[in-house]
This record gives C-alpha cells, structure tokens and sequence, in this order.
C-alpha cells in the first residue's frame, strides 16, 4: 500500500514520542471495515536474449510505463520529470530497484475482488510488455544475470537506499536488485488485535517463508538455499530487519504494542530526509536524534515518520496497516492464497486465538533459527516442536476454516478457502515450489535456462 497523501496532520511538527504512538493507534478500524491489500513484485527480462531489462531505450521499462499511462487511463507517479510509476483506482505499478514491477493492489473487502485485480494486472501487463519482448517471472530472485550486472532503475529514493545498505550489510544491494516478493495488508480494531496479529504472525512467517521459498536458482544454477531471497533479508540491515525480539517479551500486548514498535522504529536510522522532492542523506542519525534536533535543517514531522516507517523492513511490519513480508514471488495461484491465509487466520477470532494458542510457547531464538533454517531446506526443516510441513498444514486448516466461516461466496457459491488450494497441493507434495524447481532444474529442464524462464514467466 502506498505512503499516506500529505495532509494538515501530516504535516504537524513531532515533538514528543507520545505522537508517534497516536499516529499508529491511528490505524483502529471497526472489524466490519476491514480489507486486504495484496503486493507482488514481478522480475523482468528479454525473452529472446534472456538478459534483464534497463529502463532506457525504445524496450525499456520506462517506455513500457509510458505506454500504460498514454493508452490505459493510469495517472503517473514521477522522480522529478522521470515516470518511475502508474497510479489508477486505488492501486499503483512501481518501480523497484532493478527492473521488477509492483502492483501495490487498492484494499479490498473479498479475496475474489483481490484476485481479480491480480488477474486483471497480470492480463493487461503481458498484453502491453508484448511489443517489447519483455516477459515477468514469478521467482523471488533473478534466475540468470549476475547481480552486479543487474540494472540500476532512475530513481532518487533508490540511490540512497543503496548508500546506505551498502554500509549496513552484505547483500542489501542483492536485496534491492535482485529479489521478488508477495506480500498482504491487513486491517486491525485495538492495540490488542493488533499485539495478537503481530506476534502470531511473526512466529508464523518462517513456516509461510518455507510454503513459499522458491528462488533456489540464481546467476543461472542453483544457490544452495529453497528461499535465497530469504537469506538476502537476514544480511541486508540488522537494524531494520528481521523478527522483532521485543514482541515475544513478556508484557507484549494491550498497552504495549504500539510504543514498543514506536520505541524499535526511533533508534532505527534514517535513510533520508523527504523536502521539496529531494531526498537528503542524514548519515547515521536516528529518528530519536531527529526529533532531538541533531539533523542540521531539517525539523521532523509525522510525515518524516510515516515515510521513516516505509524504510523498516522487518518480517512483519506496521505502519497504520499491518504488513506480511515473508514470502518469495510465485506463481500467479500462489500470489492469490497468500493473503488468503493471512486473512483466515486474521480476521477470525477462533482462527487467530487457536494459531496464537499454537504458537504461544515458540521463543524468538527458537524462530530466529527456524527462518535462517527453512532459507535453506524450506519444508523439509524442523520448527520448535514438529516438522515445518506439519506445522504449516495446521496453519492452512486454520485458515480454510476461518474463511469458511467468513462464508464470502463468490457467484459459484465458493467460499474463499477456494484460494489455499494450491497451497494444499504444495502441502501434498511435500516440497517448496524453490524445491520443485530444483528437481525440475536437474530433470526436465536438463539445466536449460530457456525452459526455466518457459516454466517461471506468467
């Protein structure tokens, strides 16, 4: 989802931490005004010379951008005088680092209504990438080019994100350049709600980073890992990434959640200062500097920390919306399900308490492990107390009867646990889909880059 328009209450100097806190709690929405927002991000390349896509040139993104806002009623987003995205009914097309597009799909009430904006965007991105030779993969990593041969998109906010992850650590710039994801939004009604949302889906994302690992093929062979996208994440920037140990806490929950956050998110460092269009490095300042006056200036405002939020990237993470962020880009039956198990196991209180109930005794260490574990074996590694694939059908169960519940029919008369069924078949196999790409790597494909681009293209 994008960032908040700017607005008078944006605009309010912050002077006190109390600020920040009321600005998430400014989230709260009754539960019958609950939504679901989806993201995905597709990785671009030629199809016939398999190489990666720059932006310039008669080919280029750019130009493809260009042709979606002349010609399919999108509004432009621009850096500067460069269209570096689209914008039309709620949801916005942009560009990310090295050439992958996101949809960053308008919230809606029903999985139909979020599939059919997925199918819709996927059916009209193949129509006009056509022309251009271009094709888009549903792999959470780029599957061929070596990553320092990636191209760099022009956009400001990217070059200084690169700045600073590259001083924090290893493979941040892999991360910007090379990675696909999915991810889904969710709504919450009280600090309560969302304390229980949050730490039951931080427990749980390792187990839907295993559903879901499938970048196991990268400069063109295997990697070594089922989710290396998610290896990338846990060497990328310690100090906005990962699990969130203080949501495991003791006392974790009404009256805590939203100043604990707060609390993470002030010692985070900036990466930017937004004014006038121009993003301004700070150096090593935190936000809690910021507020202190240490930013030469520059005055913070809620709209520096609605933008300072953007630039945290743990599994889960809040803004005035709850995020899931561990998946890999899959498939396009894959992009559906994922928000539908979030939001049976979200927006169903029977299904929420009994996933909490089972999760209740994993400790962040023990999590911890598990997500660097599930990185490289996916289902076949072992969570605190049963194997990942049991866990995950537990997970799945949990979901298709919450939605069940929910009984949002579609005009066959199917409810939206209709969406998990891929991730059932995933379960009766037995293996990621980073795995079943492997084994296929090793047999039909005969270690062909063709037939893997063939299998991975939408």
């Amino acid at each position: 989802m994008t960032l908040l328009r700017s607005s008078p209450e944006l605009e309010q100097p912050v002077e006190h931490v109390d600020q920040l806190v009321d600005f998430l709690r400014g989230g709260e929405k009754p539960a019958a005004e609950f939504r679901v927002g989806t993201e995905h991000e597709k990785i671009s390349l030629y199809e016939d010379s398999l190489s990666p896509v720059p932006y310039e040139g008669e080919r280029g993104i750019g130009a493809l951008l260009e042709v979606l806002r002349l010609e399919h009623g999108f509004d432009p987003l621009l850096d500067g005088e460069t269209l570096v995205g689209l914008e039309r009914e709620g949801a916005t097309i942009t560009l990310e680092p090295g050439g992958q597009l996101e949809l960053s799909g308008a919230p809606l009430y029903t999985l139909h209504e979020t599939c059919r904006e997925f199918q819709s965007h996927v059916a009209l991105l193949k129509q006009v990438s056509a022309p251009f030779g271009i094709v888009w993969l549903g792999l959470g990593i780029h599957p061929l080019t070596k990553f320092d041969e990636l191209p760099h998109m022009p956009r400001e906010r990217h070059d200084r994100m690169r700045e600073h992850l590259s001083r924090t650590g290893e493979l941040g710039t892999v991360m910007m350049h090379a990675t696909g994801t999915v991810q889904a939004n969710f709504d919450f009604s009280s600090e309560a709600d969302l304390a229980s949302k949050m730490r039951t889906a931080l427990a749980a994302s390792p187990v839907v980073t295993a559903l879901y690992a499938n970048s196991s093929v990268s400069s063109g062979e295997p990697n070594g890992f089922e989710s290396y996208r998610a290896w990338i994440w846990r060497h990328t920037d310690p100090a906005r990434c990962g699990l969130l140990p203080f949501a495991f806490e003791e006392g974790w929950g009404e009256g805590t959640a939203y100043r604990r956050y707060t609390e993470w998110a002030l010692d985070v460092p900036l990466m930017f200062v937004l004014r006038d269009g121009v993003h301004h490095p700070v150096g090593d300042a935190s936000f809690r500097d910021f507020m202190a006056g240490r930013v030469a200036e520059f005055q913070a405002t809620l709209a520096d920390w609605n933008l300072h939020l953007t630039t945290l990237f743990p599994e889960v993470r809040l803004k005035r919306i709850l995020e899931t962020r561990g998946a890999d880009a899959v498939p396009p039956a894959l992009v559906c399900a994922l928000p539908a198990l979030w939001k049976g196991l979200f927006y169903d209180a029977e299904s929420l308490a009994a996933a909490g109930e089972r999760l209740a005794s994993w400790t962040f260490r023990s999590v911890d492990t598990l997500h660097a574990d599930v990185a490289r074996r996916g289902l076949a590694a072992a969570a605190p107390d049963a194997p990942v694939l049991e866990i995950a059908r537990e997970l799945v169960d949990l979901a298709a009867a919450g939605l069940d519940r929910a009984n949002a029919r579609n005009r066959m008369g199917e409810t939206e646990a209709l969406f998990l069924e891929p991730l059932y078949e995933i379960l009766d196999r037995g293996t990621s889909p980073g795995r079943y790409l492997l084994e296929r790597w090793e047999g039909a494909f005969r270690q062909r880059v063709d037939r893997l681009v063939e299998y991975a293209k939408y």
